[in-house]
């Protein structure tokens, strides 16, 4: 679903205008096209985001205005709050919001360099979310379920991935998958979970990170979705200070679904920066290299 209008600096600057006056004379810039929405800065410290791409957007943006307030102030890294809500309009048929502006780099451009620094920011943030999640908390899409469900997405990533030549050794990858896969399924509470922390969706700066962006995918669930992320965004051989920073420690069975879920996201992060490599739509070409590194410690941890 997109709207067929075009989204400009002067449409968001109507936009402003139209339904929150008080904000009209601060500078509209563009920040950045994402997946979901487009990002325009708002001044120095809020910034707009409009979806544009995809028919989900629109309850995904609902979701965030509805639950990060609360989260927000337990966390110990900075996430774009929302400020304010912006209805479909004549101008604009879709909602869209304004948050706080988060700064930094996405970490698929600027990577973690300060490697002990970011485990450790990574575990105190995802210790800190993963709480028990209210009645009435958002259910995950296909994430944060069991990891049995996403076996047919998995093996259709990796026969394309491999018949693009993109992968050295299939049945590693098939056997960290087939670990994670027969692990016993998370027994405890739905615990809140970002359920999207690629590289693209966590800021750095000074060689740490620096913030956490995108929770459309906010959800109750398996914290392991989120645990996969320590493959997926830090350097070599710094999983182990990141999963024993974070509390309470992680189960056996925890780390072995983890395990499956960072490996079904390496193969999608390589499928996609191949995709940018060879100017296909919907393709980064710096997923690419975060993806393929992920995937080359993962096997590593079952050989």
């Amino acid at each position: 679903m997109t709207t067929g209008i075009e989204i400009t600096a002067d449409l968001v600057r109507d936009l402003v205008r139209d339904q929150h006056p008080d904000l009209a004379d601060r500078p509209v810039r563009l920040g950045a096209r994402g997946w979901d929405n487009q990002l325009w800065r708002l001044g120095e410290d809020l910034a707009v985001r409009l979806p544009w791409a995809t028919g989900t957007a629109d309850a995904l943006l609902r979701k965030e205005y509805s639950w990060l307030s609360t989260l927000a102030p337990r966390l110990p890294l900075p996430i774009p709050v929302p400020q304010r809500f912006g209805e479909p309009s004549e101008r604009f048929p879709r909602p869209w919001l304004i948050t706080t502006w988060v700064p930094g780099t996405p970490a698929d451009r600027i990577p973690v360099t300060r490697a002990v620094d970011a485990a450790e920011s990574l575990a105190a943030f995802l210790t800190a979310l993963h709480q028990p999640a209210p009645v009435g908390a958002p259910a995950g899409r296909d994430r944060g379920g069991p990891l049995a469900d996403r076996a047919d997405q998995f093996a259709r990533g990796l026969t394309s991935a491999t018949e693009r030549g993109l992968i050295d050794d299939p049945d590693a990858v098939r056997a960290v998958w087939h670990d994670a896969v027969t692990a016993p399924r998370w027994t405890g509470p739905a615990l809140w979970i970002h359920a999207d922390l690629h590289p693209a969706n966590v800021l750095t700066a000074d060689g740490t990170l620096c913030g956490v962006i995108d929770f459309g995918d906010l959800c109750a669930g398996d914290p392991a979705y989120d645990l996969a992320a320590g493959w997926l965004l830090l350097p070599d051989d710094t999983t182990d200070h990141f999963h024993a920073a974070y509390q309470p420690t992680p189960g056996t069975a925890t780390m072995r679904r983890a395990r499956g879920w960072a490996t079904a996201r390496a193969l999608g992060g390589i499928l996609i920066g191949d995709d940018g490599v060879h100017g296909r739509p919907g393709g980064k070409p710096t997923w690419g290299p975060p993806a393929h590194a992920a995937l080359r410690r993962l096997i590593a941890t079952i050989r």
